[in-house]
Parts: structure tokens; C-alpha cells; sequence
């Protein structure tokens, strides 16, 4: 009844309620690497389109940066990773790698040889995205081990109460009744 009263004084009395915050709703973490995964895939489509425009150098390095962001990826869906790590994981995959070749085959088309001033800083770039992304994969697998790590430093100390310890109770000796 006090609803249908304010509804009636600001005009929305008879309406359902809006859900505009339940259609912004974030990405669960499945769906955010899902979109980072179909990305991937993109950007491997585009290497494969631009073959014959790219150095060598370049698309092998794209190729080596692409494998390991894809093991990265599979990884992180069966590990989990830091917001950071995934924000940074998916600008690479969306944003930095497809921008940088993007901007290479825009070039002229003179400029698409394998010693080109261009072609030096296309190698650069992804050399960069490259040590990015070994680093990156580092940073989630050992941050994985620290934080085992962690976890069973946080076991120990819960269960060592006052360094008190089950030892054996006197009972027959392990080898007692062992006939050799």
C-alpha cells in the first residue's frame, strides 16, 4: 500500500521495478576467461590472415606468445589467479597483442619487409608482450605455490598446538613378530 502510494506520487505505481543494476552484473571468473579464450582465438585467426604480411620473425614469436598465453589460460581456469593477473591477461590477449598488429599491417605496404625500421619495432613490441607474458605466467604459477605454501604454514600452526605432537604409545615395536 505504501508503495502503490509513492509509485503513485513519482508515476511509477503500477510498474515492475527496475533491474537495470542486475543486467551490469560482473563476469563470473569462468565467463570473463571464456571471453579471453574466444579472444585468443581471434587473434590467432588474425595472425594466420596477415601470414604473408608479417616477418618471420614476428609471427613465430606471435605464435610462441599465443601457445603460451592459451596454456595460461587453462591454467588459470583450473587454478584461479589474482584480478590483476587476469585484467593483465586479458589487455594482453584483447588490447596490446591485436593493437600492435594491427598497426603493423596498416603500414604501407613498403614497409612490410623482414629488415624495415617498422618490422624492428613490431619484433620489439612482442618481444616485449612476450617477457610479459612469461612473467605473468610465472607470477600466477608460483603465486599458486605461495599460496599453498601459505595454506599449509596456516595448517601447521593450527593443528602444532603448543608444539605438542601424537607420538606412538608403547605397544609392540614395528618390527615385533617380523620373521626374517
Amino acid at each position: 500500500m505504501v508503495a502503490k502510494f509513492f509509485g503513485s506520487l513519482f508515476g511509477g505505481a503500477e510498474r515492475e521495478p527496475r533491474r537495470a543494476l542486475d543486467e551490469q552484473l560482473p563476469l563470473t571468473q569462468e565467463q570473463e576467461l571464456e571471453q579471453t579464450r574466444v579472444a585468443l582465438a581471434e587473434l590467432r585467426s588474425a595472425v594466420r590472415r596477415a601470414g604473408a604480411v608479417l616477418p618471420v620473425l614476428a609471427s613465430s614469436r606471435l605464435r610462441q606468445t599465443d601457445d603460451l598465453l592459451a596454456a595460461l589460460i587453462g591454467y588459470i581456469a583450473e587454478h584461479g589467479a589474482s584480478t590483476e593477473q587476469r585484467v593483465l591477461l586479458n589487455a594482453m590477449v584483447t588490447d596490446y597483442l591485436p593493437t600492435s598488429l594491427r598497426v603493423y599491417r596498416a603500414l604501407p605496404a613498403s614497409t612490410h619487409t623482414e629488415d624495415s625500421p617498422e618490422a624492428e619495432k613490431l619484433l620489439e613490441q612482442l618481444d616485449i608482450l612476450h617477457s610479459t607474458a612469461l612473467d605473468l605466467d610465472n607470477q600466477v604459477r608460483t603465486g599458486a605455490i605461495a599460496e599453498l605454501s601459505v595454506h599449509g604454514r596456516f595448517l601447521q600452526d593450527k593443528f602444532d598446538v603448543g608444539g605438542i605432537r601424537l607420538t606412538p604409545g608403547p605397544g609392540p615395536h614395528p618390527h615385533e613378530g617380523d620373521s626374517h
